[in-house]
């Protein structure tokens, strides 16, 4: 008889269908009332072709160590090995590189979501492992929130604070009346949240709240950003000019005398020195609904009309992450902030701001925002770091120096670089630079359950258990539920955990007890379980003893009685709750950034035309946007080779979605397969021909696995359709240097003649196993 084992991921809470050895299928927990159909797609990644089944080198790289051709990665074949030689070639290459050239020159900034648990965080034990045997260069910020990171501190706060602290859903609906969402709510989106979900509840808390009488306005250049249970008006401007839509609802607050001077004086800073720009004293040129008509493309009238009902009923503005993943990415973020301090309604119930509703399913969530204890990284001897989106210039400038948030980073000289749990050649930009980076250092080192892009990149491959394969425990901060998360299965092959590879290389290297700390597996999780259990008796919540939970599955968190309201303190008393940045308020004008001296991002909000937009000249050549959000079917680039993900794909390609007149326009009908190209790369996609995108703008969403028609070759055709051949790798601003992904311009044409065949999902070469002799 088939057994359930409780368990978590990303995208829910679920229940694995285990049959002796073999998990056969998946359920998703029945507390969750929306599941997402990516969970469908587990059992056969975790028992399929895919898998790794062993320690792993590339056979160049075998045969030259780290004096090997660095641009045969991802072109050359592998050749087996014991766990005794990988583990004896890994501890032995990070001596090398640390004896030989520094500690710094080992990139530990292995980026990615791995797993939902808390024990198990690939990149976050790498780290760990690395601090404690001598040191790393780090990454910092993602590729989520890059500009936003560093801006929000000098304006509101951390920003990471203000996401669990934002207004919940609840308040929303009791006392709201309009959402304008710059960016929308995606629900493809809201499937996911960082260490899972007992409950999936975007889609409904949207319903109920237009239930309730809220109006949605929407303002983007998908219509699928925004879920249908929303009802919303939908606002279609050209990408990458919201900053001046909100100046242009900004001027109009000011021109008709609507905006809240009270609270701009109460609890603000820097108007008065904002105005003379938003009102064109400063330049002469006013920033008013007519001039922001004219680089949106949305009707004057339009934007005057909206600022009108803004200022009129309870607003909540809400901006979505991918606003600042683009070129002057901080500036929509930092303008969405004024326009709502100007409104006056941040700290009410039901209006203010929020940042993300529906970029994750536990935004604006009920949960109280209790932390969960996790693993952390633990020192970093060297302290050095970069910004994560620049890795390509971390790799290929050595010894240069980039400005980052009022500091000057110089980027040391990497010999090593070590992956666990993530997948660059999804999350980067420009992945033709990126290959060219990718062959300088002298080793790369992957730890990996799958033949992922970036494992059949790497010189050593490490095999990693999943989730199903080890025990961990799971539960987010904005999330009510704490979920065990048992073994379900023996581990597949030889892979092992994360935990016990990494403790394996520290006890190498002498640390062992650093980083175990004494304990093993279910040390750790009943250790994370117990101080949940402290925090909660902290709140007078008496949870249940570890054995009992283990033995039940999960445990729920009551709901605070009170809907969350962010900056409801600091509205009430805005000296006795300062906020904590320079001055204590928000500020609209920054003295801090302006001593910068940055001339990307001034003092306060300001308009730039984007690189490249659709106002721009080059659209002469390439005369599409291109927006390159998050896939439905997977998240970012995880199990892409899934049921789910495959099953959408158009002519077993990522699907781009186009408007019938531009379709129309190129000769593309549904089906074909289309060419995207611009001067950085090229790729191949499945036609979605949809009037559900704009004109002149088409849609490729991330996470492809990338599929060069000539393995290791730069420059060559991606078959399967990642968008990161096209993307640009330039960092937002000297200030935050987040990815730019959105600012693109591309064309697009038919395919002639036969397609190739996507190879992303075979296995490469595996040669037949050699004497092994580990230096």
């Amino acid at each position: 008889m088939p057994r359930l084992s409780p368990s978590s991921s990303h995208y829910g809470a679920v229940m694995a269908v285990v049959e002796g050895d073999k998990m056969v299928g998946i359920q998703p927990y029945a507390s969750d009332i929306d599941p997402s159909p990516i969970i469908n797609s587990l059992p056969g990644m975790v028992h399929g072709a895919l898998r790794i089944p062993q320690p792993m080198v590339r056979a160049g790289w075998l045969a030259k160590r780290h004096r090997s051709d660095g641009s045969r990665r991802g072109a050359d074949a592998f050749v087996p090995v014991s766990w005794e030689t990988a583990l004896e070639l890994v501890a032995g290459e990070l001596q090398r590189v640390r004896t030989g050239h520094g500690a710094e020159s080992i990139y530990g900034g292995s980026y990615g979501w791995g797993s939902a648990g808390r024990l198990h965080n690939a990149p976050t034990l790498l780290r760990r492992m690395l601090g404690f045997t001598g040191g790393y260069t780090a990454s910092v910020n993602n590729y989520s929130f890059g500009a936003a990171l560093p801006l929000m501190p000098h304006i509101i706060g951390d920003f990471n604070r203000v996401l669990v602290e934002t207004t919940d859903w609840r308040s929303i609906a009791g006392d709201g009346r309009l959402v304008v969402a710059f960016g929308g709510m995606p629900p493809r989106n809201s499937q996911i949240a960082s260490g899972g979900t007992g409950k999936h509840t975007q889609r409904d808390w949207n319903r109920r709240s237009r239930e309730a009488g809220v109006q949605f306005v929407y303002i983007g250049p998908v219509r699928d950003d925004m879920a249908e249970e929303a009802g919303a008006e939908w606002l279609a401007p050209r990408p990458n000019t919201d900053t001046a839509i909100m100046l242009g609802l900004a001027h109009t607050l000011v021109a008709e005398g609507l905006y809240d001077r009270g609270f701009v004086d109460r609890c603000t800073t820097g108007f008065d020195r904002f105005l003379p720009y938003l009102m064109g004293r400063s330049d002469g040129t006013a920033k008013d609904a007519d001039w922001a008509a004219a680089i949106s493309g949305l009707p004057a009238d339009t934007i005057r009309g909206l600022a009108r009902r803004m200022a009129s009923q309870r607003t909540m503005i809400s901006l979505s992450w991918s606003l600042q993943r683009s070129d002057h990415g901080e500036q929509p973020y930092w303008m969405g902030t004024v326009l709502a301090a100007m409104l006056g309604q941040i700290g009410l119930p039901g209006g203010g701001i929020g940042y993300g509703y529906g970029a994750e399913a536990n935004v604006g969530s009920a949960s109280d925002g209790r932390s969960r204890a996790r693993i952390v990284p633990g020192p970093n001897p060297t302290g050095r770091y970069i910004p994560v989106a620049r890795i390509s210039d971390l790799l290929l400038r050595p010894g240069e120096t980039d400005d980052y948030n009022g500091h000057r980073i110089t980027y040391p000289d990497t010999r090593l670089v070590y992956w666990a749990g993530g997948n660059p050649f999804h999350h980067h930009q420009d992945l033709n630079r990126l290959l060219r980076a990718w062959a300088k250092p002298e080793t790369v080192i992957v730890q990996e359950p799958w033949w992922t892009p970036v494992a059949r990149r790497a010189d050593i491959v490490l095999p990693a258990t999943t989730s199903f394969e080890r025990n961990d425990i799971g539960g987010a901060a904005r999330d009510p539920y704490i979920l065990a998360m048992p073994q379900a299965i023996p581990p597949v092959g030889q892979s092992r955990s994360d935990f016990d590879i990494l403790t394996e290389l520290s006890d190498r290297a002498g640390a062992r007890e650093a980083f175990t700390e004494g304990r093993d597996e279910m040390g750790w999780v009943q250790h994370f379980y117990e101080n949940d259990r402290r925090t909660a008796a902290e709140s007078g919540i008496e949870l249940p003893g570890f054995q009992e939970f283990w033995e039940i599955g999960h445990v729920e968190l009551p709901l605070s009685k009170k809907p969350k309201i962010l900056l409801e303190a600091f509205r009430a008393d805005p000296v006795a709750n300062k906020l904590p940045t320079p001055s204590g308020r928000i500020e609209i004008f920054s003295d801090r950034i302006a001593g910068f001296g940055y001339d990307d991002c001034p003092g306060h909000p300001t308009w730039f035309e984007p690189a490249e937009w659709l106002g721009s000249p080059e659209t002469g050549r390439f005369p599409l946007h291109l927006i390159s959000n998050q896939p439905k079917t997977r998240l970012h680039s995880q199990l892409d080779a899934g049921v789910t993900s495959r099953s959408e794909k158009v002519a077993d390609r990522e699907p781009v979605w186009i408007h019938p007149a531009d379709a129309a326009a190129r000769g593309i009908q549904d089906g074909d397969v289309v060419r995207l190209f611009n001067d950085r790369g090229a790729c191949l996609a499945g036609a979605l021909v949809t009037d559900r995108v704009m004109q002149g703008v088409i849609q490729l969403a991330t996470g492809a696995w990338y599929d060069p028609e000539v393995p290791g070759q730069v420059g060559a055709l991606c078959k399967h359709g990642n968008p990161n051949v096209l993307t640009r790798d330039q960092g937002t601003s000297r200030l935050g240097q987040g990815p730019s992904a959105h600012t693109c311009l591309v064309e697009i044409a038919r395919l002639e003649g036969p397609a190739p065949r996507v190879t992303a999902f075979d296995p490469p070469v595996i040669l037949a196993p050699r004497a092994e002799a580990a230096e």
